[in-house]
């Protein structure tokens, strides 16, 4: 696929609402595009907009085989909200099975490699093979959300998966997130009120104290510049550290 020209998309995407916004995006891809939702605070505010506008982009999620009940459970609220149809990715049986053989059901607390090697399975392969075909992929990544997003631009080319990449809420705070949430009274996943500010895969996730970073209940055993798993990638091909779904 021939790289796209983001700064010139970029220019037109400034200013717009975040509905004007998704709106272009629709239309520049035509049905080539898909929002990744990790079913996290920011992913269901795209995906209210999405619904609300009727807007023609895709919607998936990728369940690990070790998500939360409370996450498999918003799910089917927000199905049942929009009438929406979300696809759900799961791992390929034989690659994971493979891995859980040799290793064990836990092995990923044994080092990052093996963290890192879970969500490979688990998360990245599924993903990988999703993008395929598409041209551009959504995401409800802000630049706030970790010290290692702070340059976190609203589009940029996707050299990994070889397509454009947009972060449309780049530059919300969490207090604009919560407020459109509560104000278009969008549905979410119970645990935010339990402490838990960013939510995975049950074991890698814990609610954080007052004050914590917000992704401080992520991955908590490991230095935050190693918590990344390997779903989203910078321009270059480095990492973008802090996953998101």
């Amino acid at each position: 696929m021939q790289t796209i020209d983001t700064a010139e998309l970029q220019s037109g995407l400034e200013g717009l609402t975040l509905e004007a916004l998704l709106e272009r995006i629709a239309r520049r891809f035509g049905g080539r595009v898909a929002l990744a939702s990790s079913l996290g605070a920011e992913d269901q505010v795209l995906t209210d907009v999405i619904a609300q506008a009727s807007l023609p982009i895709a919607i998936f999620t990728i369940d690990t085989g070790r998500l939360p009940a409370q996450t498999h459970e918003l799910l089917d609220a927000t199905r049942e909200r929009y009438g929406l149809v979300i696809e759900v990715l799961t791992p390929d049986s034989a690659e994971l099975g493979a891995v859980l053989a040799e290793r064990g059901s836990n092995f990923f607390r044994r080092s990052v490699e093996d963290r890192k090697l879970c969500c490979h399975v688990r998360k990245v392969l599924p993903l990988r093979r999703r993008l395929a075909g598409l041209e551009a992929w959504v995401t409800g990544l802000r630049r706030e959300q970790s010290i290692t997003r702070q340059d976190l631009p609203i589009v940029h080319w996707d050299e990994a998966h070889q397509l454009v990449k947009l972060n449309p809420l780049a530059g919300w705070s969490k207090d604009d997130v919560w407020q459109y949430i509560r104000q278009h009274r969008v549905p979410y996943n119970v645990l935010h009120d339990r402490g838990y500010p960013s939510i995975g895969c049950e074991p890698c996730t814990r609610a954080v104290e007052p004050g914590q970073d917000i992704r401080a209940g992520r991955w908590w055993w490991e230095q935050p510049e190693h918590r990344e798993c390997g779903l989203h990638l910078a321009a270059t091909g480095s990492q973008i550290h802090g996953s998101a779904p």
